[in-house]
Order: structure tokens, then sequence, then C-alpha cells
């Protein structure tokens, strides 16, 4: 017999011969003590909680016992003998009242939302599928077929890993460089990676995609989620899946997709150490807003089932509804304290088990909800400032959601991380004939001061990026005019409209040599921008080789060619010049990881001063000009041997000449050579020929 049909086995026996015992209400979900499994489920409006066991093939039910006890809101037991490997389910009793916001229905199966791992999977396709607690046609009433056979089930594990004496690279924020990518599309093509291994989470831990991230100098890879999800039935009709992962399914389980094993928390454990190994950092992307439920017209696989009126927000007179802050269906209510602990659970396990080193919270600001709005001091952030765990992690903010105020750019608490979209926009603006001025670009360059320093924030909270998973690639950016998302079964109205590109010319691809060359100048300026400018860098996966996605800006269900980076096509010209790039930042860190006071320092100058092409400071009639783009920045560098640095924009179409400040400068970056690498030589005159579409750095070399 195999360990599944022992525990099975060993299990029927159990529950065949001996009643649950009380157990305790700690920890939730299942847990193996050594000597059987204690089971804790929450519920403050259940009646009755029955826990159900399975043969090992997922299908036969082989014992329904009511969880003999409660303790507050928790109903639990304990089953003596049970084994690792088991496979159970939860039902609930209850009043089923949609008005009243309870969808209690004993005849569907429901997943343990604490589960460790998830069973088998189901088709939600069709008017006819089980798993939906309404009736379809008749909303108002309980569909009464039963689903046990074919739901998802929840299997007991042993969580023990040997990590060979893993460490966090622990890199300090001021040295981060963050890069986005997602697990399949990183590697999927990636040669150098064994074929069994590709778009896995070993092909992510392979020796070929180590390499490129440290031929880049990147310092942390920020996944896409990886908790196990479930496809929209929408996509499911359209033969389409949720590429993307954004609709969680199981908050503990890393997502069996990506795993080129039968083993995916093992697999995952190992990715992670190696890239620890290298001095990588893991930052998961999750999305604790919503759930694959949907709105009270969704299925009924966990929450709703064990009880809606706790785990979603409802409208006030409206409870047979749910608010849809997320724009998926569904709101999670963090108000509730055990909602609340369940989002805190799967953080500290993703931290203490899985060696994880941060997370981007999708749709942040719905978890500083409370009742009157977003609550920059609600009870999830105390308690993530507080926590032994979380608080030694990063935590990056998507500082944004679709409820009333969801737009919080600048407003998260202190040690928080926020994508700045103001960055995005700012910039993209500049360099791709926008509506920008002057004053709005450099108030970017150096830390959107206007959003984070009021507030005792640091500059490093700035997450700047130009491109991200959601949206054009940086190759598209400078490609299309339009979005071109027609693969995606939406008829190209999903995707923003609005996403200030530019196509240098022609709308896609093209052989016009003017066209190309335009694009690679801009390209290699966009990068130069956020990897130089104050705050923490995210470049996206395929950013730094040229990466398209044929102008499709919401690949969210394209598990394909689309988003798989082609790296056959890679530019590596353009791969050598990001590395160049971030080897500049680290060994010269441009603008530094502190607010700059604008008061006379070294040489009687001031710490940071902006210029004009004639060398002269900035008038305040200069920072509100739309029609210039072109901007120095003369930054002084007390604590790196008193060598001052001169940063150089050009966004125009055509050469210009910057007067320069006294100084011996010494060039070490030209965004117009395709290496990035400048060939001027200062000569007596005191001018710089500022190539068009480009940005310079220049560092002072005078004698100390």
């Amino acid at each position: 017999m195999d360990r599944l049909s022992v525990a099975a086995a060993a299990t029927t026996t159990a529950a065949g011969g001996r009643a649950l015992e009380a157990g305790q209400p700690w920890p939730m979900g299942a847990t193996h003590d050594g000597t059987g499994v204690n089971f804790a489920v929450f519920s403050v409006h259940a009646t009755q909680i029955d826990l159900c066991l399975y043969d090992e093939t997922g299908r036969i039910e082989v014992a329904r016992l009511p969880l003999p006890a409660q303790t507050g809101e928790v109903w639990h037991g304990r089953l003596p003998g049970a084994e690792p490997g088991l496979l159970y389910g939860l039902r609930a009793h209850g009043p089923w009242r949609p008005d009243r916001g309870h969808r209690f229905n004993p005849h569907k199966l429901l997943l343990d939302p604490w589960a460790r791992e998830i069973a088998g999977q189901i088709d939600l396709r069709g008017a006819h599928s089980p798993h939906y607690g309404a009736d379809r046609e008749h909303p108002q009433h309980m569909d009464p077929r039963d689903n046990g056979r074919d739901a998802l089930k929840a299997r007991v594990v042993a969580d023990q890993h040997d990590w060979q004496g893993d460490r966090p690279p622990a890199t300090p924020l001021a040295d981060s460089v963050i890069y986005e990518a997602h697990v399949r599309g990183l590697t999927k093509r990636m040669p150098g990676v064994p074929e069994a291994q590709r778009g896995s989470y070993a092909g992510l831990g392979s020796d070929a995609a180590i390499a490129h991230l440290q031929r880049l100098g990147i310092t942390a890879i920020s996944l896409l989620p990886v908790q196990q999800i479930q496809d929209e039935p929408r996509l499911s009709e359209m033969g389409l899946t949720n590429y993307w992962g954004y609709n969680t399914l199981g908050f503990f389980c890393p997502d069996p997709r990506y795993a080129s094993t039968a083993a995916p928390r093992t697999e995952f454990r190992e990715m992670v150490r190696r890239l620890h190994a290298a001095g990588i950092e893991v930052l998961l992307d999750v999305v604790y807003n919503h759930t694959p439920e949907g709105d009270e017209r969704g299925p009924t696989l966990s929450w709703r089932g064990l009880d809606n009126r706790s785990w979603y927000r409802l409208p006030d007179g409206r409870l047979q509804h749910h608010e849809n802050w997320s724009g998926c269906g569904n709101t999670i209510d963090i108000r509730h304290p055990r909602v609340l602990q369940m989002v805190l659970d799967s953080l500290r396990y993703w931290v203490e088990d899985m060696h994880v080193d941060g997370f981007r919270f999708d749709l942040a600001p719905i978890l500083g909800r409370g009742d009157s709005g977003f609550e920059r001091d609600g009870p999830f952030f105390k308690t993530v400032l507080q926590d032994p765990v979380l608080q030694r992690v990063k935590l990056i903010a998507e500082p944004w959601d679709l409820g009333p105020g969801g737009y919080q750019v600048g407003q998260f608490p202190r040690g928080w991380l926020e994508w700045n979209d103001r960055f995005r926009d700012t910039a993209r603006a500049f360099w791709l004939g926008g509506d920008c001025t002057r004053g709005e670009f450099a108030l970017r360059l150096a830390g959107s001061s206007d959003l984070f320093q009021a507030r005792r924030r640091s500059p490093l909270d700035s997450v700047n990026y130009i491109v991200s998973h959601d949206g054009f690639t940086l190759a598209d950016l400078v490609s299309y005019d339009m979005r071109h998302n027609e693969a995606n079964g939406e008829d190209n109205r999903d995707g923003h409209g609005h996403n200030l590109s530019w196509n240098c010319g022609w709308e896609g691809p093209t052989l016009d040599p003017e066209v190309l060359g335009r694009r690679a100048r801009l390209q290699r300026a966009l990068l130069a921008t956020v990897v130089l400018a104050q705050g923490t860098p995210m470049l996206a996966a395929g950013d730094e080789l040229g990466h398209t996605q044929g102008g499709n800006n919401n690949p969210y269900c394209q598990d394909n060619a689309i988003t798989w980076i082609d790296w056959d096509s890679a530019d590596q010209s353009l791969i050598d010049y990001t590395a160049h790039l971030l080897a500049l930042r680290r060994r010269l860190l441009p603008l530094a990881g502190r607010w700059y006071t604008g008061l006379q320092g070294l040489r009687g100058l001031h710490d940071l001063s902006w210029l004009r092409r004639t060398g002269v400071a900035m008038a305040a009639e200069d920072w509100d000009n739309r029609m210039s783009r072109i901007v120095g920045a003369w930054i002084g560098q007390p604590g790196r041997g008193g060598k001052a640095l001169l940063l150089l924009v050009n966004a125009r179409d055509l050469d210009a000449r910057f007067q320069l400040p006294p100084g011996n400068w010494v060039a070490e970056l030209d965004s117009s050579a395709p290496d990035g690498r400048s060939r001027w030589v200062r000569q007596s005159r005191s001018e710089y020929d500022l190539p068009a579409r480009s940005v310079v750095l220049l560092r002072d070399d005078s004698p100390a």
C-alpha cells in the first residue's frame, strides 16, 4: 500500500471505531500532532459543521462527523489515529437567508480556508454545474444537489523541509532592484533550462535563470501570484485561463500549475533556497482582497458556504449582494478578526515555512478599509507593524482599489513601499510626447517628495516603474499607440485605453531603420530614468531584452507565446545596457535614499540643484514650462568622497548643448549609445553635446 492508501485505511478505521474528540480551537485548519489530526473551523452563524472524510480517490465519502465542540466562533474536533494524506471537506448547516446575508447549504462540500494542499479540479462552466449554492434559475432558492463527489478537498500534510542552512539575503532597501516576473512566462522558452523544468518553480531556480538575474544585477524577484487559483467560468468557456493568477483559491498552497514534479511545496522551497544562495530575494504578489466565489451569482467553494456574512463585505440594506471593490465580484471583509487572522496566518506561513522575503499586495487599500473608508492606521497595518515575523520582510502596496476613495498613493504607513503610478505616467509623458512639465518630471526623479516626504516616509518607499505586468511591455510602449487585445475575447474593450504610449511613427512591427532606431533610443532612455531615479526601481521581466506582446496590454488570460518571453529574439545589446545601468546605480547611487535639503554644502553649492541647459539654476517660471524637455541635476555626494554627479536629460528630438558647471567631468553613461558608454572626452570648452532622446550621467573627477 502507498502512503495515501495507508492514511485512508487508518482514517476509515479511526472514524468507524471512535468518535471525534473535542480537540482544540487552534491552530486553524487541519494539524497533525503525531497521533491524530486536529480540525478547527471558523463560522459565526453556522448551527453545525460536519467533517467529511474521503478515500484516497477523493470520490467516496467514508465518514461524516459533526465537529463536537465550539469555542467562541471556532468549531473544532480531533480525530485520533488520522495521518497526513487524509482527504477531507466541510459541510456547514445554518440558515438559507440571502436577504440577511446567510447562504448556508449543507448539500455543498466546502474547502477549508486554511488548507495546505488542495486535491482535485472542478469545472464551473455551464448552468448545470453542481458547485453553486443557489439555484441558477431561481437564485433566491438553495440548490439541493450534492456535489461532494466532484468537489475540491483539502489534504492533511506533514509540512517539514530540510532547508540546508538557507538564510534570507536581507538586502538593504537602498541596494534593492526589483524584477517582476511570471514563473511560467520567464522560463518557458529560456535556453539552458532543462525542457522538463521550463515554466516551473524548478526552471526559475535553474542555473540559467539565476545566471540571467545575476548578469543584470537583480536583488529581488517579485513573482506574479503563485498561490493556487481557480479559473473563472467565463475564461474556461472561451478556452482561456487566468494566466496572471489574481483569483486565489488556496492562500497556503503553491499552485501546482507551476510545478514540474508532484511536490509543488518542495519544488517551490528548493527554488527559494537556490535563489537565496545567489543573493536574490523572493517576493510574492498576493491577493487578499477577493476570492474566486465572485458575486452572489458565483459558485460556493468555501468562504460563502462557511459564513458568507462574516467573510465578505455586504452592502448596507442589500445583504443579498456583495460589495465589489475588487472588480472581481466580492470583497473580503478584513474588519472581522478571524478574516484578519487568515490573512496574517497565510503571510506568516509563506515567510516561516516557505522562506519568502516579502509581498506585493494587490489592491492593498482593501486591507485598510474600516467602517468609514481607508484607514492607514487600521487593524491590519497595526498588526503587521508589531508582528515579529512580518515586520522583518518587505511590504509593497498596490495603492489603489475600486472602492470609494480608492486611490491612496502615498497614504500607506511608514515602512511600506508603494507602486508609484505617478512616476510611471510622468516618465511616459515626458519622454513620449505627453502633457508634462519639467517640474513634474524633476519631482518624480527625486523620490516624489510631494507624496512621501510630508508623511515622514522614505524616498525609497516609492517603487518606481515604467512598465509592469499590467499594460504594454516596454518595447510595445514605443511601438503602439493603440491596444491590440483581440485575442482576449472581449472585442478589444478590455485593458487600459490611456497608455501614454507612442508608436514612433508606425503602428507595430516595421523594418524602417529610422523608426526602429527611435524606439531603441527611447527604451534605453526610459530604462535609465527608472534605474537612476530616487526610489526603489522595478523592472518588468522582458524590459531588458525587447519583449513584445504584439500590442496586447492586458494579456491576463494568455498562457502562450503572447506572454512567454522569446529568448531566441532577445536583444543582447539591450541586456548588456541594462546590466551597465544597474552597475552604475550600485556604484554611484546617483540620487541617494535620503531627502535632499536644498541647502548649500559642497563648494557652497546646494546638495541638489536643478539646471537649465544654460547651466543656471531653474527659476520659478522654468518649472511650469510644458514645452522644454531638457533638464539637468547637479547632485552633491559628500558621503562618496565629495565627488558630484551631473544628470542630464534631453527628451527632445534634436541634439542640444548643455553648459557644464565647473568640474573635471567624466562621462559614465550616455543612453543614446547602444551600450550606454559615452565616447565623450572633455576638451577646453565647458559644454556637453547632449544627444536627442538621451540620459547622460557625468561624474566630477576633480582632485579632492
